[in-house]
């Protein structure tokens, strides 16, 4: 039986997500985004230039609705995995709930996947 001094997750975090090297670009998750100053957690991609590993650049790959009346925790949605799309210029998104979502690092845009 837990005591009063246990801690208990309302939901489990997000899972380890690899990152994508495309081009001399290497993109990772960003799934605490509030930690970093950002409207949201989850959702984000860090480009980072894949030699040096400096951070160039965020996009936010979906927005995330937030109900006021609800705890914001439980409303998160996580990216689930990245790949390369077929030709591998272009980086596929998942998030946690299906949907599915294609970034062009060129133009850093977002589009429907």
């Amino acid at each position: 039986m837990a005591s009063s001094d246990t801690l208990s997750a309302k939901r489990l975090g997000p899972g380890e997500v690899a990152p994508v090297i495309i081009g001399s670009l290497r993109f990772e998750a960003i799934h605490w985004g509030r930690d970093r100053g950002l409207a949201q957690n989850g959702g984000y991609v860090a480009a980072s230039d894949s030699v040096t590993g400096e951070e160039l650049w965020t996009l936010k790959v979906y927005h995330i609705d937030y109900d006021p009346d609800l705890e914001s925790d439980v409303q998160d949605v996580f990216i689930r995995s990245m790949a390369k799309t077929w030709f591998g210029n272009k980086l596929k998104v998942t998030d946690e709930r299906g949907g599915k979502y294609v970034v062009d690092p060129v133009a850093r845009t977002v589009s429907p996947g």
